[in-house]
């Protein structure tokens, strides 16, 4: 396999160096336009790893889903799930995480890289309820270092385009996903009461 890489002098040398920009954009405190960022994001992805592997869990909530505490300090809900808890295992045994913020319309993301830990504090637990609904736990991250990701990759897919949405009707059905892997699952039931179920559970 002598196409593969496999070492990073290798890799530097097919790339070349990084943009100056690409460097000087980062930083480890949340300053005032990096506020505005997370302030206005409803939807990131949290990356976490562990001993049975890697997760990438979608987290969404609305702008703002994500507080900041502090210039150096986050924290999330962890709201109503599948209680697979895969993220969460995974940050009892290695806090590092990474974060990628996405807001609609925007073509630039933001990443962050931090370590993460769990907890229980009820003051914390209570300012995040929603309909009287109080997580079970908050997830509290502490910022190594952020910065902004440029727009090509959301222009190359036309994520926020309109015209570029799928038609669901199109693609396999949450049921359908389900009883591709076992094939004894009541699809249709299980698709029937899925809009009224998740409304049900949101919190």
């Amino acid at each position: 396999m002598g196409d593969r890489i496999l070492s990073i002098r290798d890799l530097e040398t097919l790339y070349g160096p990084p943009s100056a920009a690409s460097i000087t954009k980062e930083t480890p405190v949340i300053n005032a336009a990096y506020r505005r960022l997370i302030e206005a994001a409803p939807f990131f992805t949290i990356a976490s790893s562990g001993p049975a592997g890697m997760d990438c869990s979608p987290r969404g909530d609305g702008p703002g889903c994500v507080r900041i505490l502090d210039e150096r300090t986050i924290a999330f809900p962890d709201r109503r799930g599948n209680n697979r808890l895969d993220t969460l295992r995974n940050i009892v045994e290695d806090p590092r995480v990474g974060l990628l913020f996405l807001i609609p319309g925007l073509n630039e993301t933001l990443r962050l890289n931090g370590r993460a830990h769990l907890t229980t504090e009820r003051s914390l637990l209570e300012s995040f309820a929603v309909k009287g609904r109080v997580p079970t736990t908050v997830v509290v991250i502490e910022i190594d270092t952020m910065y902004f990701q440029c727009a090509r990759a959301l222009i190359r897919s036309n994520l926020w385009q309109v015209d570029a949405q799928v038609d669901p009707k199109s693609l396999p059905s949450a049921g359908q996903l389900i009883k591709s892997v076992f094939d004894e699952f009541e699809a249709a039931d299980y698709d029937g009461a899925l809009q009224e179920r998740q409304a049900n559970t949101l919190y």
